[in-house]
């Protein structure tokens, strides 16, 4: 029987975004998944929007915004009905391959399904350049950076490794081993709760794993004002700070 995969696409303000992104799911040649979208306290018209393009697309509304950890964890305790096979994370601001689904749940047969799983990420604005291939965790956790980014694809960047943690930009899970693992700390709020996921999935024996077959494009920053906003290197560095002091990486 072909796993079935819940795609979670997370929006707060972003109906254009979102139906953009919910445009190529409708293109997606996987035979079984489903769509919901989870709306982090909207203040426009995302959800009549949404509804209104997507009326098969499953909406959850949140009470109020919990950021990315904390609308994750509580969209998803808010799922009714059969538990998927998998998880899939997916950001509003991107835009994915046809067969990006098949890729994935071809590498969970691979690989076996009590692990995480990631794909190839390039610039939206620049369709052959990298923004993620991989991640790396260094220097006690000082640097972490993504695998590949800014490089022009090539051969180099086309195999399936194992990594030291998947962005949630785009990340697969089943919804066992995301249970098993807390799901996201909401410490975090956003930006390195999909470190700390990873670096917890790996001390319970877990591995992560990048499947370049595997392919979207994302429009980066597009939700907090761009690669320079003083918001995004603030909320990069608080969340930083807090990874180190809760995995212990620098002693």
């Amino acid at each position: 029987m072909t796993p079935s995969v819940k795609i979670l696409v997370l929006n707060w303000n972003g109906a254009e975004l979102t139906r953009d992104c919910l445009d190529t799911l409708s293109k997606v040649r996987y035979r079984n998944f489903s769509v919901t979208v989870i709306d982090n306290h909207s203040s426009d018209d995302s959800l009549s929007k949404i509804k209104e393009s997507f009326p098969l697309v499953e909406l959850v509304a949140l009470e109020r915004n919990y950021g990315f950890a904390g609308g994750y964890n509580r969209g998803i305790g808010k799922l009714t009905g059969h538990q998927p096979d998998f998880y899939l994370l997916l950001n509003n601001d991107t835009l994915v391959a046809p067969d990006f689904l098949d890729q994935l749940v071809a590498a969970a047969d691979r690989y076996g399904r009590r692990n995480i799983f990631g794909v190839k990420i390039f610039y939206a604005e620049k369709p052959e350049t990298i923004w993620y291939a991989g991640g790396r965790v260094a220097m006690g956790g000082i640097h972490i950076a993504h695998i590949g980014i800014r490089r022009q694809d090539s051969a180099q960047f086309s195999q399936d490794i194992r990594t030291d943690y998947i962005t949630g930009c785009c990340l697969m899970i089943t919804p066992e081993l995301f249970s098993e693992l807390g799901g996201f700390d909401e410490r975090f709020g956003m930006y390195a709760e999909d470190v700390d996921l990873c670096l917890n999935a790996r001390r319970a024996g877990a591995s992560c794993y990048v499947i370049p077959a595997a392919q979207i494009w994302h429009r980066v920053s597009a939700s907090v004002g761009g690669n320079l906003s003083l918001m995004k290197n603030i909320r990069k560095l608080s969340s930083r700070l807090k990874l180190i002091r809760k995995q212990g990486l620098l002693f």
